[in-house]
């Protein structure tokens, strides 16, 4: 049995703009994100964790950096997996939600509520299907590395892309990966496979309890 925490990087400015950062776009984390992120580590300390996985992109490998350095585990490796960055959102990244909305309204409203019917086409960004089938044998590959009950890993990604991704792993169909709702900055949300890989269940999602201060708007996507 493999447990795998998927977290939700810390907070950014962008974040709290309310714009777009998507794979290319990369604004710094909060200074008061890292106190958040240390919250973070503070709940994990109980749980003896094999491997920590991330993103590149430099929200994603500083909060796993510091959750690295946070946790007591001197050996705790930390890999970087190209396959886990956020979506590409081609020309709305950088752009406020508000001016997306504005200039690419049925994007907007496909991307966040209708995933079967979003087509990044006129934006030059990728679709839903196209980031699963990316991030999908990441999971595929942390899954075979870490097989045994006590192999539990950390997975430090982006709101957007951890939302489809775990919706997919649990067999939710297209149409439906929102139907959860969004995922908060610092989240945590944990499956378990007791098949190598081939099943999910889901033991959390978005929990943010840890934290200091209750989520707002400008924390989840």
């Amino acid at each position: 049995m493999t447990k795998l925490l998927f977290i939700r990087h810390g907070k950014t400015a962008w974040n709290l703009e309310g714009r777009y950062q998507g794979s290319q776009g990369d604004s710094p984390l909060l200074p008061a994100s890292y106190t958040e992120i240390h919250q973070l580590a503070a709940a994990l300390q109980a749980i003896q964790f094999k491997h920590i996985y991330a993103s590149p992109l430099k929200r994603a490998r500083d909060t796993a950096t510091t959750l690295q350095q946070d946790l007591d585990h001197p050996d705790l490796p930390l890999t970087i997996l190209s396959r886990l960055r956020e979506f590409n959102l081609g020309k709305m990244e950088g752009m406020k939600f508000t001016d997306v909305e504005a200039q690419y309204p049925t994007e907007f409203q496909a991307f966040r509520e209708h995933p079967d019917q979003y087509d990044p086409t006129a934006i030059n960004g990728e679709s839903f299907q196209q980031l699963i089938k990316r991030m999908t044998p990441a999971i595929k590959q942390i899954v075979a590395a870490n097989p045994r009950r006590e192999d539990n890993v950390l997975i430090v990604s982006h709101g957007a892309a951890l939302n489809a991704l775990v919706n997919t792993l649990l067999g939710t169909d297209l149409a439906h990966l929102r139907d959860r709702g969004g995922l908060s900055n610092t989240s945590t949300t944990m499956l378990e496979t007791h098949d190598r890989g081939k099943t999910f269940k889901l033991l959390l999602w978005n929990d943010t309890s840890y934290l200091s201060r209750e989520p707002d708007a400008t924390d989840t996507i």
